[in-house]
Formats: C-alpha cells, sequence, structure tokens
C-alpha cells in the first residue's frame, strides 16, 4: 500500500510542522548545537553545528518516521509498515514503529553495512536482504507492500515525512533566534523541504541552502527544467544524499523556499569530515559533513550566523577509514613516494634517516628486490608517509632528492 494522489498534492505548512513537534515530545532529542571556531574563522561569522549526529538511531530520520507512522489509521497500523534503506531511513523506521508498536520490515541491500543492518534488527524490524543496491530494495519492498498490505513508508517523498524533519527548523530558530543562513544536504529533499517550511514561515529572511554531492546532484538540472529529472549513476560516497531522483512533494517546496543548492566534490567531503572529527569531535557520515563542505569550499558566500546541520553519523567503521585518508591526502598529509635503491645492507636504514631529519612520519614500506625492471643491484621503495601538509610534503621531496634518491612518484 502506498500514499494517494491526495497525498501527492498536499502542501506542508508550519502548523504541520509545528503539529509534529508536538508529536515528537519525549520520542525525539532536541539535539544540541555547538559553535565552531574554526569554520566560524573561515567564513568571518559565527558558525554553529546542529548535532543530529547525535540524534537517537544517529541521524533525523526517525523524526519524519514517527510522524508519518503516528499517523496512520488503526488498519493501517495492523497491516505493518515497510521500508527499503540502507541505513538510517531503516534505523529511524524500525525504531519508530517499535514505540508505535507496529510491524515493520525493512529491506535492505545485502552489501549494506554489517553495523546498520544490525542496528535496524535490534530496533525491532524484521530485516529482509534483497538486491545489490537501494534501487532494488526498494522495488521489492514495494512488491511486499502491494502483496500484504503493509504501508510502504518513504524515505522523504510524503507531507508527514517532510513535517517531522521540518521540527529541525524550529529547534534552530529557537536555538539561534538570530540565524541569517542555513545549510543542509540534500538527497531527495525532505529535511531540506521541512526545514524551509518552518523557517521561512517565520523568517523569511533566513537564507537556506541546499548541498547535494557532486556527481550525485538531482537538484540542480531538475529546478531548471522545473520538474524532479532522474540522474542515471549517481556516484558519491555519500550515500545519505545518493538519490538519483528528487521526491515530488519536496520538490515543490525545495523549488519556493530554499534559496541556493549548491554541490561539492568527493575531496571536500572527505575534508569536511576530518574536520568535525578532529576539530568538534564529532563523528559525522559523509551527507552530514555536506555543510561544513560547502562552507569550507565558499566560506565568502554565507552570511551569518550560520547553522550547519549534521544530519547524521552511521558511519560505517570501514568507509570512516577510507574516508579519513581520502581527507588527510586531500590536505596533503599523507604522501606516496617512490625511487630505488642499492641494493645492499644499510641502505632502507639510511633512507629513513633521511625521513627522520625533516620528520615524516612513515606508514608504510613496501621493499621489492625481485621486479624484473630491477637491475641486479637495484631494489624499489613505496613509502606512504604522514605530513603535515603541501609545505611539508615539498621539503620532504626536497629532502630525499638533496640526499641524492631519485624519486620517481
Amino acid at each position: 500500500m502506498s500514499y494517494s494522489t491526495a497525498d501527492r498534492l498536499r502542501t506542508v505548512t508550519l502548523d504541520d510542522v509545528r503539529g509534529a513537534h508536538k508529536m515528537l515530545s519525549g520520542v525525539a532529542r532536541t539535539t544540541a548545537m555547538e559553535g565552531s571556531r574554526h569554520l566560524s574563522a573561515q567564513v568571518g561569522a559565527p558558525v554553529l553545528l546542529k548535532c543530529e549526529n547525535l540524534q537517537r538511531t544517529g541521524s533525523f530520520k526517525l523524526r519524519g518516521a514517527y510522524v508519518r507512522i503516528a499517523g496512520l489509521l488503526p488498519e493501517e497500523r495492523a497491516a505493518g509498515v515497510v521500508a527499503a534503506s540502507a541505513g538510517n531511513h531503516a534505523q529511524g523506521v524500525a525504531l519508530a514503529s517499535s514505540l508505535l508498536g507496529v510491524h515493520s520490515t525493512v529491506f535492505m541491500p545485502k552489501g549494506a553495512p554489517l553495523p546498520k543492518i544490525s542496528a535496524t534488527r535490534e530496533y525491532g524490524a524484521e530485516v529482509r536482504l534483497h538486491g545489490q543496491v537501494v534501487d532494488e530494495s526498494l522495488a521489492a519492498a514495494q512488491e511486499y507492500a502491494r502483496e500484504t498490505g503493509a504501508v510502504f513508508i518513504h524515505p522523504f517523498d510524503h507531507p508527514d515525512i517532510i513535517a517531522g524533519q521540518g521540527t529541525v527548523g524550529l529547534e534552530i530558530l529557537e536555538q539561534c533566534p538570530e540565524v541569517r543562513t542555513i545549510v543542509v544536504g540534500v538527497g531527495g529533499g525532505g529535511l531540506a523541504a521541512g526545514i524551509a517550511v518552518a523557517v521561512k514561515s517565520v523568517r523569511p529572511d533566513v537564507r537556506i541552502v541546499g548541498v547535494q554531492a557532486e556527481g550525485a546532484a538531482a537538484y540542480p538540472p531538475s529546478l531548471a527544467a522545473g520538474r524532479p529529472v532522474s540522474l542515471s549513476h549517481p556516484v558519491t560516497m555519500a550515500d545519505g544524499i545518493k538519490v538519483g531522483r528528487p521526491g515530488d512533494v519536496p520538490f515543490a517546496l525545495v523549488g519556493e523556499l530554499v534559496d541556493e543548492v549548491c554541490t561539492v566534490t568527493e575531496d571536500e567531503l572527505s575534508a569536511a569530515l576530518l574536520l568535525c572529527l578532529e576539530r568538534a569531535k564529532l563523528v559525522v557520515e559523509p551527507a552530514g559533513a555536506s555543510p561544513v563542505a560547502a562552507l569550507l569550499s565558499r566560506p565568502e558566500a554565507f552570511e551569518g550566523p550560520v547553522v550547519a546541520v549534521l544530519s547524521g553519523g552511521n558511519v560505517d567503521p570501514v568507509l570512516m577509514e577510507r574516508v579519513l585518508r581520502h581527507g588527510m591526502a586531500a590536505q596533503g598529509r599523507y604522501l606516496a613516494v617512490r625511487l630505488r635503491l642499492t641494493d645492499r645492507p644499510g641502505a632502507l636504514a639510511s633512507l629513513l634517516g633521511a625521513l627522520s631529519v625533516v620528520d615524516a612520519n612513515v606508514l608504510d614500506v613496501s621493499h621489492v628486490r625481485t621486479d624484473p625492471r630491477l637491475g641486479l643491484t637495484e631494489a624499489e621503495v613505496e613509502l606512504h608517509l604522514e605530513t603535515k601538509g603541501p609545505a611539508h610534503c615539498a621539503e620532504v621531496q626536497q629532502a630525499l632528492r638533496d640526499a641524492g634518491y631519485t624519486v620517481m612518484g
């Protein structure tokens, strides 16, 4: 069972968001607002972080899921609910359903991170692994809804979902009444649409900026066309905003109320995630770090006070390791060099001694003697180094050249 045409045509109002806010009292946390001195210095105005990564289930998704399920008729609740997700929406639906006494079935792709699968089960959902990507899980969930009568809970394309997510906007106005700009990540558009409804209804002067990953940016072409446009192959590490087509309901609201939708690169997402961890001591997933990435890439473009919404913190540890390495590399804090040595005792020790003089931390050494490309008395060494930035990288490479080594890459 899916929502009706009437639901598609129903708009979302400030009263809807306020009603959702009352409904969520005692269910969703009023998440913290933390100042960032580093970002404030970059922007030249106060920057605050709205920490939805500290929300129950680790993201804002509980808000909309609870409002949607709480609004079902008794006979709809009795039929249960079904959803499809690789992570945040799955956990939001699972917990909301458990709190409301509704059976939930969640379809997740077979490759979903194990911590997210386990968390969804622990929150009370019946998890079914289907397909390799979320789109395949989504098709399976919709088929399950048709076969069983379960209510399909869309992650963003429903007025109740948007009203629930809009409660983040009400909290921002309460916590930072002088806010001038709100920056929020955009996937399908439910969070941005909800925040825009709540904020613009009270403070139309506040600028709302949406942020998409460059490789999964469906909103700019959709807004230009005046209708939702599908991307064939969205690609980004930020799976929370990796959506190939805007939702019909949020698209109309974003087009009317959001002032700008910009994009950020994968390097900028990595750097933002690293900054959140190092400077703010906050674990944030790539999608949640997208507003910070936008601030870092164009600090002069935002009038303060600025609130950046950290939408979630459910990052797989394996992905976290990769993203942190990528972020450090993007900042020039990793250096990979390859060079050849005379294959004699002590040659490698001499090389490492030259690196210690310039304070480069060796993370990994690959020492090859048997490659047919090498001469009889040669060895090739590849080094992965931790450095202090681009200037230090250049210093390390010059020190190796000064010591008589030929740096090959």
